[in-house]
C-alpha cells in the first residue's frame, strides 16, 4: 500500500501546472529544465526537488526521517515558484489540486510508516 501511495504522490508532484505565458508546462518538466539553466538561483532550487524526489524513492534504514527530509526538500522547489509570483497567480485547480494531493499523500505516507515502525518495535 505505501508503494501505491508513494507513486501516486510522486505522479500528483510531477502534475502540478506552472502557469506560463502561453500554456502551463508541468512542474517536472520545469524541474528538469531549470538544472541545467545556470547561473540561475533556480538551479539550485530545482536540484532540490530532484534531490527530494529520488530520495522519495529510494529506500532506506531511516525511512520516516528521509521521507520527511524528502518532502521538505520537494515543498523547498515549489517554494521558489512562489517567491516570483503571487499566490493569486497560483489558484487554479492545476495547480492546487495537484499539490495538495502531494502534501496529502506524503503526509499520510509518513504516518504510515511511523505506525509500521512502532509495530516492529513493540
Amino acid at each position: 500500500m505505501i508503494k501505491y501511495i508513494r507513486i501516486f504522490s510522486l505522479i500528483s508532484y510531477s502534475l502540478i501546472m506552472l502557469m506560463g505565458s502561453m500554456i502551463p508546462i508541468p512542474f517536472i518538466f520545469w524541474l528538469g529544465f531549470t538544472v541545467f539553466d545556470f547561473g540561475n538561483i533556480d538551479q539550485l532550487f530545482a536540484f532540490l526537488g530532484i534531490t527530494g524526489i529520488v530520495l522519495n524513492v529510494m529506500k532506506f534504514k531511516y525511512d520516516v526521517a528521509i521521507s520527511i527530509l524528502s518532502i521538505i526538500l520537494m515543498i523547498t522547489a515549489v517554494a521558489s515558484r512562489l517567491i516570483y509570483v503571487s499566490v493569486e497567480a497560483l489558484n487554479y485547480p492545476a495547480f492546487t489540486i495537484p499539490f495538495y494531493t502531494f502534501i496529502t499523500t506524503q503526509i499520510l505516507l509518513v504516518f504510515l510508516k511511523l505506525r509500521i515502525k512502532a509495530n516492529h518495535i513493540s
